[in-house]
């Protein structure tokens, strides 16, 4: 291998690395011993020197690069339990809403049945009081129609009265007049 650097030096520090490798890779050994011989050892640490001082520069940039990434991880992540949580209120709404309506429909239906039975129960109240008043009603006009048939047998006993012309009226006595049927007298 040859002593001489080459003029285009790598610019990051796994270049300047992996030149090193290859330097020490491209060394020869020693007759008789597994021992190498670096031939171009000024060349090498130059590279590693060059490699350490790259290697902060990069780290930042490495680590600069995971706060990055770390940061946009928290960040999805933060958008994600956001969107997980708007679901699950969403989710809790609907159903509150499904609920609501159940419960609403069932109260309608509670109401509406309520509602039937008031129906009835007055329906029939009204027809017991009609059935009441028809029933009195019914007495009195019993009454009626027996005091009508007691009224009309009396007028049926008694002789019609006799023509004026037939009888003045000065031939009536006082005895004639208790044939006839007297409403006031009954």
């Amino acid at each position: 291998m040859s002593d001489a650097v080459e003029p285009a030096a790598p610019v990051d520090t796994e270049g300047l690395l992996r030149r090193v490798i290859d330097i020490i890779d491209g060394t020869r050994a020693l007759p008789l011993s597994s021992s190498v011989k670096l031939d171009n050892k000024e060349e090498v640490l130059e590279l590693l020197e060059e490699a350490l001082r790259l290697l902060p520069e990069e780290m930042r940039q490495a680590r600069w690069l995971l706060k990055e990434r770390d940061e946009f991880l928290a960040k999805m992540q933060r958008e994600g339990d956001d969107l997980v949580r708007a679901a699950r209120l969403q989710a809790e709404r609907m159903v509150q809403r499904t609920d609501i309506v159940r419960e609403a429909k069932d109260a309608a239906q509670r109401i509406v049945e309520a509602a039937r039975e008031e129906a009835r129960r007055l329906r029939l109240e009204a027809e017991d009081y009609c059935d009441q008043k028809l029933a009195a009603f019914e007495v009195v006009l019993d009454r009626t129609m027996k005091t009508v048939a007691a009224g009309r047998e009396k007028l049926a006993v008694t002789p019609p009265p006799l023509d004026e012309r037939k009888a003045p009226a000065a031939d009536w006595d006082e005895s004639d007049y208790e044939t006839f049927f007297d409403q006031d007298r009954t």
